[in-house]
Formats: C-alpha cells, structure tokens, sequence
C-alpha cells in the first residue's frame, strides 16, 4: 500500500504500475482510483506507467473532516505529480476528477504535463446561475446532500441507475450498481457530503482558459449526471487545441458502459 502525505498531513494513496509514459488518473464522486481498472489495465498492457490515488476522504485515503474543496484536491494531485517526479505526464479526469485536472491547472500549471482528458466532467460550471443558465437548479445538490444523509448504501444504489443508464428506465446490470455501492461506501460520508458542494459550486472557466496543451473531452449524450449541453460541449469552446468526442446514447459511466471504446480513444489521443 502506496501513501503519500499532502501540505496538510492528510494521507493520500496511490497505485502506480509500469515504467512507460506516465499517464495519471483522477476519479469521479463518490469512487476511488479502482474505478479506473479496465483503462489502468489496458494502457499499463500497452506499455504505458499507469498511476491513480484515491482522493482525501475516499477509498484507501486518510478521512478528514475538513479540506474537501477543489483547491486542496488540486494540491494533492500536485503533491503527487511532484513526489513521483512525473514528466510529460498525461491527466485522465472522469466527472468530479475532471474538474480536479482544471483546478491543478489553474493552480499550477502545465509544466509537468502534455495532454489531457476529460471524461464526462464537471466543468465549467455545474450550478445554474445567472451567467450559468444551462447548469443544474441548487434544489439538485440539495437533494443529493439529503439522500447521502439519509442513508448512504440506498442513495447510492439509486445512484447506479442514472449514473449507468442513459435513458430513463434503463437499468444498470446488478454487478455495476453493486461496484458503484461498493466503492461509495469506502469513502467518507464528510468528504463525500462536501465533494457535492465542490463539483457543483466550483466556476472551472478560469482554469479552462490556462489550459495550453491538447486535450479531449469523452462525454455521452445521455449523461443524466453530468448533461453535455452545460458541460463539455461549453468546456471544449474554452479550451484551445481540443477534441470533443460525443458518444451516442452514453451515460454518465461510460468508462465502465463504454470501456473498450474509451480505452481505444485514449490509446489512439496518448499515441497521436
């Protein structure tokens, strides 16, 4: 078991398999980096240094109370970046984790890094607002908010189905709803309760704009979670020398309902 410790102490783990191109992944709400085992598997089998950790509060990380902000995920990314001394290293981001690649290069930069991928993320901005009309009414997060507190394993067994299923009524197979439960459950319900603030409050446009290296957006157009029209289909105009790939009838989990094809993309975007 691999840990690192960020600025303020908090213990950050780490998976880090092959000796390739460094390629680093960041995960969405409420998983860990075990969400990305089919893409880790498939590029760390096509020579590729694969690394992913599991956000402060989540999975195999220490739980504190407080620090669940885009700013100190951002932080904790670079710690990482920094101590394993990555260099020309890819960033992989699916939902909230792509909102945590934003802030990081919002905050420090693209000097270690030379591509970037966004899987049906959160910026620019989740919440609607009156420069936001598009984005998401605050009653939604409310409602999240409400629905964690009420009773995690529920909440997220309900979460399985729009998280999975594209249209309205399509079920998730048994196997993703419980890996979805699961891995929820090893998180934190703190860090978990304030990650919805952090991927919905957060205004990503700044940071989108110091974007300077090629980057690809991978979003379904059946994404009840993260919908395209406020999200990377506007994220993608921000960004210069990006790729926006749509994939039809896609949900939100695509990197698990769509994994040969997101793992072709970021084969062919890595090797490009």
């Amino acid at each position: 078991m691999s840990h690192l410790a960020a600025r303020d102490g908090t213990r950050i783990f780490y998976k880090d398999w092959g000796t390739g191109r460094p390629v680093v992944f960041c995960h969405g709400w409420p998983l860990d980096a075990d969400a990305w085992d089919a893409q880790m598997l498939f590029l760390l089998h096509n020579g590729y240094r694969v690394i992913a950790h599991d956000r402060r509060g989540h999975g195999r990380s220490d739980q504190p109370a407080a620090g669940h902000d885009m700013d100190s995920f951002a932080d904790d990314l670079a710690v990482l970046v920094d101590t394993l001394d990555l260099r020309s290293a890819a960033l992989v981001g699916h939902s909230t984790g792509g909102g945590e690649i934003a802030r990081y290069v919002g905050r420090h930069g693209t000097g270690r890094i030379d591509r970037i991928v966004l899987i049906a993320a959160v910026p620019p901005l989740m919440l609607k607002t009156a420069d936001n009309p598009q984005g998401s009414p605050a009653e939604v997060f409310d409602g999240m908010r409400a629905g964690l507190a009420g009773g995690r394993a529920q909440f997220f067994l309900d979460l399985a189905r729009p998280f999975h299923g594209g249209r309205p009524g399509v079920e998730p197979s048994k196997a993703a709803a419980d890996r979805l439960c699961l891995l929820g459950l090893r998180g934190g319900i703190p860090a978990q309760y304030g990650g919805i603030r952090a991927f919905s409050e957060t205004d990503f446009r700044e940071d989108l704009r110091r974007f300077n290296v090629p980057t690809l957006f991978i979003h379904g157009d059946e994404d009840r979670i993260v919908p395209l029209a406020a999200s990377a289909a506007v994220a993608a105009r921000c960004v210069r020398n990006s790729t926006l790939k749509v994939y039809a009838g896609g949900s939100h989990g695509i990197c698990t309902t769509h994994s040969d094809r997101v793992n072709a993309d970021l084969l062919s975007f890595l090797e490009d």
